[in-house]
């Protein structure tokens, strides 16, 4: 009876972190199509020049607190989970007073160090931007240290943002902080929509702080219900928990930091380019992220707690069977995507973002950017998926390790092809940097586990194959619908949509004829999701 019991409990748990993974997929489905409109307006507004590069070049820092130390999964958000669920004894309660008093000591310290980082900002922008644009011109220098200066309290945001998405994860209120991060993208775009012949990107950087004030405030009343009120408090030296908290905090933000550092490498290559070009890269990784981005989240959500509870019962075997299973899949369905953006790209960014200030050369450049990006979709999705495998090993030395080499090859990869290339030359030096980092993780990964590569590899060969017929076909289709019809707003909309669902059936169907696992589980899920619905 007690086994059944048990069995009971760990399937309710097992379907509550679905069905939670689930609802996370959708809320950042949601958040990332007002990405996508805010994109869209700020194209329209500012096209690819020198003001929409001065913003992105500026954002860079207030991105560092808001996206990656605040977001999910970032530092702050990481070591209040970790601290405060632990000493939290009733969370039907009000906090207890040591509970409110750690809270309070840590929002001081947040305060108070990244406030001095956002003076530092308002008062000394243009020598900040020197340092990460030195090859800029004078007039996109200024103009960047004028974004940066009205983005500054940004970076106080950031980091008290994490806090309170760390406070609210640990009450299992998962739903608000995964919304709250649209409130940056529709603060852009309430802001951009009330500004009257805007040429200094002011809108846009003040549109910014708004919306990173509106993604704070949003949370802040639930906060303040569950019991935690804002009062200085200075206990940095005697507090046990916040220093617990440090000793968490400190490794998690050099890791969050090292993908940054990348960043700033690329922006330096890129400020003595012709101007637009650093806002290319930006909406051609933007256009990039939001398949892979979704894909990842809806496959990791849910396997990376069930990889650490396997690897803590070492149960190697099932490890092994889900991690072949999971990123196999997603290498199936990434690279179809793969293909489909190879053949339609041009028209995707042109029905997306080609209107007002937008134009069709800058479609052409984002168009050749997001080719050399998305030669990292798969080298990508399996990179962070084996990241998780070490992570549930409880090993983040060896990423982290591994991180810190890539800069150093980013540096040699982009100074041999920014040269030649311009702005391609640093996509495709994030490509070839992320399958060296993922192949060297997979190497290493067999002292802790042996993955079974060599029936993985042959399922990948065979979805290459696949998608190599299917990309001919859906390249000469995209190529004749151009020939025989006028191109303009509906008949590439129609061409698109054509070439999507032929290019996926041809994939699909010879996927079918080469037995690839990978659609034959999926068909089986489908097929028996299907049976309980009808039987229900």
């Amino acid at each position: 009876m007690q086994d059944s019991e048990c069995i009971s409990q760990e399937t309710g748990k097992s379907t509550g972190l679905l069905k939670s993974a689930g609802l996370i997929v959708v809320v950042i489905l949601l958040s990332k199509i007002a990405g996508f409109l805010r994109d869209v307006i700020v194209a329209n507004y500012y096209g690819a020049s020198i003001v929409s590069d001065a913003y992105f070049y500026a954002y860079q820092i207030p991105a560092l607190a808001i996206v990656i130390l605040g977001g999910m999964g970032g530092p702050f958000h990481s070591a209040t989970v970790s601290v405060f669920s632990k000493i939290i004894k009733n969370f039907n309660a009000k906090p207890e007073q040591d509970v409110k008093r750690l809270f309070n000591t840590f929002e001081t310290f947040s305060i108070l160090i990244f406030g001095a980082i956002a003076a530092i900002c308002f008062f000394f922008p243009k020598q900040v931007m020197n340092v990460i644009i030195s090859q800029a011109t004078p007039e996109l220098s200024n103009l960047a240290a004028y974004h940066l200066k009205l983005m500054s309290p940004v970076i106080v945001v950031g980091a008290l943002l994490g806090l309170y998405y760390g406070i609210l994860v640990t009450y299992n209120r998962f739903l608000l902080p995964n919304i709250a991060p649209s409130m940056l993208s529709f603060g852009i775009i309430l802001t951009l929509i009330f500004s009257k012949g805007d040429n200094t990107g002011f809108y846009l950087a003040i549109g910014t702080t708004i919306g990173a004030l509106l993604q704070l405030l949003m949370q802040t009343p639930v906060v303040i219900k569950l019991g935690y009120t804002f009062k200085p408090v200075f206990d940095f030296f005697n507090n046990k928990n916040f220093n617990e908290i440090l000793e968490l905090l400190m490794p998690a933000f050099l890791s969050s930091t090292i993908g940054q550092i990348g960043i700033y490498v690329d922006i330096f290559f890129a400020s003595g380019l012709q101007a637009g070009q650093w806002t290319a890269y930006g909406y051609a990784n933007r256009i990039f992220q939001f398949p892979v981005g979704l894909m990842l989240s809806a496959l990791l959500v849910p396997l990376f707690p069930l990889f650490s509870r396997l690897v803590a019962q070492k149960k190697f075997d099932e490890v092994r069977h889900y991690f072949n299973k999971g990123v196999g899949s997603l290498i199936l369905a990434g690279t179809f995507m793969m293909i489909f953006i190879f053949i339609s790209r041009e028209d995707l960014i042109s029905i997306a973002l080609e209107r007002g200030a937008f134009s069709h050369s800058a479609t052409l450049m984002v168009s050749e950017v997001l080719f050399f990006i998305s030669l990292s979709i798969i080298p990508y999705m399996f990179r962070d998926s084996i990241t998780r495998l070490y992570y549930s090993f409880n090993d983040s030395k060896t990423p982290f390790y591994i991180a810190i080499g890539s800069i150093a090859l980013k540096l040699i990869f982009n100074s041999l092809l920014v040269g030649p290339m311009g702005i391609n030359g640093i996509a495709l030096s994030t490509a070839i940097i992320t399958l060296i980092n993922g192949t060297i993780l997979a190497f290493l990964i067999r002292k802790k586990i042996s993955i079974g590569y060599r029936a993985f590899l042959r399922q990948i060969l065979k979805i290459l194959l696949c998608a190599l017929i299917a990309f001919s076909v859906g390249f000469v289709l995209n190529f004749a619908i151009g020939k025989i019809v006028s191109l303009n707003f509906i008949t590439k909309i129609i061409r698109v949509t054509i070439v999507f669902f032929v290019t996926m059936g041809v994939y699909v169907g010879f996927a079918h004829i080469f037995r690839v696992e990978y659609l034959e589980d999926l068909k089986e899920k489908l097929k028996a999701k299907f049976l309980k619905g009808k039987k229900c």
